[in-house]
Parts: structure tokens; sequence; C-alpha cells
């Protein structure tokens, strides 16, 4: 019979998961020491007490298949740029990328269930504790996107060996070799000007009224008269949209040509309209709080433990 209090003791002994400590006293009949030993075999217990620490280097990896119409993007992580670039950390990135392209799942943790393509007696997850064990580095898939499409193509574009990583989609009857440079242009100008949209109809209204609000004050502040503050507002939501909006972006490669401007005479050149229908922009560990670490008061403590 496997009690509640010796799941409990085994979790304070470990660090290991709930579900994994109970697993593992059922596999051992109960037996504490080797449920312990078991939990380590795994690196459950290993990586448990990794999980803490902040992940916030590792790599973007994209994938797309032959006929570029299905592809996946991930960011995994892990704690420091050494373990990034190693070759194991990195496969398991290009995997993880590889199975996004065709994975049915939504979320990140129904994801890592899935049995790992290069060996599949374990999941993702598995895969991802048995390289945290082996590497003494906490890591975690943060994010995945899977990408579909039947009338165009997708194409990706890597930067800075995997801090940014960007997939567009573009919608067009054309052949898929005139489109793939035209897309290989659009994911370089995603990576550098990050767009958060990419028309002005998908900004969101909240948003918009929020911008518009600021813009409002600020010109108030300014003095300005009250009878030409909603052209400078308008104004204002024009350079807004220029930034955040992919088609009015200006092309990085020629900054008189708007997106847009660009789109439409590539169109006349492949001689079908193509349309952006989606994009995804990864950079690595943003978002993520990196704690700063001092070098002197750590060495301090460990001088004090001793």
């Amino acid at each position: 019979m496997i009690t509640a209090q010796s799941v409990k003791e085994l979790r304070e002994r470990t660090g290991a998961g709930m579900m994994d400590c109970k697993k593992a006293l059922t596999e051992t009949n109960g037996d504490m020491e080797k449920a312990v030993e078991l939990l380590r075999e795994k690196g459950l217990a290993a990586a448990a007490k990794k999980a803490g620490r902040v992940a916030a280097e590792g790599i973007v990896e994209t994938f797309i298949n032959e006929d570029y119409k299905n592809a996946g993007i991930i960011e995994l992580n892990c704690e420091t740029d050494f373990v990034a670039a190693n070759e194991e950390f990195k496969t398991l990135a290009s995997n993880i990328a590889k199975m996004a392209a065709v994975t049915s799942a939504s979320t990140v943790e129904a994801y890592i269930e899935e049995k790992y393509i290069a060996d599949n007696s374990i999941t993702i997850k598995d895969a991802i504790t048995a390289l945290i064990a082996k590497l003494g580095e906490n890591m975690n898939l943060r994010r995945f996107e899977k990408f579909s499409i039947d009338n165009g193509v997708i194409q990706s574009y890597i930067h800075g060996n995997g801090r940014i990583g960007v997939l567009v989609e573009l919608e067009s009857e054309a052949k898929s070799d005139a489109l793939l440079d035209v897309a290989k242009d659009v994911c370089m100008q995603v990576a550098a000007a990050n767009p958060l949209f990419i028309a002005r109809e998908d900004v969101d209204q909240e948003a918009l009224d929020k911008e518009k609000e600021i813009y409002r004050v600020q010109a108030l502040n300014e003095g300005k008269p009250e009878k030409i503050v909603d052209k400078m507002v308008e104004g204002r939501i024009q350079k807004y949209y220029k930034e955040v909006c992919l088609l009015d972006q200006p092309w990085v490669r020629e900054p008189d040509m708007s997106i847009t401007k660009y789109l439409q005479e590539k169109s006349k050149e492949v001689g079908s309209p193509i349309k952006v229908t989606r994009f995804a922009r990864f950079e690595k560990g943003e978002g993520i709080e990196k704690k700063e670490e001092d070098f002197a008061e750590e060495v301090a403590k460990q001088m004090q433990s001793k």
C-alpha cells in the first residue's frame, strides 16, 4: 500500500514530482531506498533539484518539410550559452522542432508528453530530463508553434546561431520557387523589425485606444491647443502602425518602400497575388528575468558554509 505520507517523504528527499514519486514507490513495492535510487537513475531527482534555476539561455530552432507546406518553431532553454552550444542540446532542439511540424498538441504540457522522435520508448519530457541529468543544467521547452498551408509556402530564418527564429507563411498560387525568395525577405524583415501584427485591422482595439489616450495626454502636456490635438494623435497613430504592423513597415532593404508595396511588386512578377497569412518570431529568453549573480557574494557564502 503506497501511502500519501510515503510519497511526501520521497518527494522531500529527492525533489522529484509527486506523480514521479508515486510511480517510483509503486515500481519498488514501497521500498523507500530503492525508490530514491530509481529516481536518481532516471535523472528525475537531479532534474527536479535544478528546476528552480533560471533557464534564460538556449536556442530557437525551426523545421520545414520538403514541400514547404508544414513547419514548426520551438524555443528550448537552458542556463548557460555553454550548454546551448552543446551538440546533444542542439540535436534535442532540432528533433523537437521537427516534431512540432506534425504535432496535434496545442499546449507545451501536452506536447512534451508525446513520444520522442529519436526514441519511441520515451517522451519529449523524458528526453529533456535525461539531458538535464547528463549536462547538469535546468532546461525546459518554453514554447512552440506549428504552421501548415495548402496554397503557398512556409519559409524560415535563423539569426545569431539560434538567438532569433522566424517562420513566415505566404499564400499564393505562384510556383513555390518564386515564393521562397519573397518569403525569405519577409522572414528577415520580421527578424529585424519585430512587428506585432500583420495588418492594421489585426491591431487590438483596446491597445489602440490606449495608445491614442497616451498620445492625447502627451500632446496636451506639450501645451498644444485642443483643436489640433486630434490631428496630432492621428499622426502619431500612423507612425505607430508603421512600427508594429508588418505591411506598414518600411522594407529593411529599401526603406522608401513599404512591405505592402514590396509584395505588390513581387505579385506582379510571379503573376499571382501574394499574401502574408501568418508569422512567428521567437527571440531566445525574451521576457525571462535573469538572475544577476554576484560572484564575490557567492564565494563568500561558500566560505561561510565550510
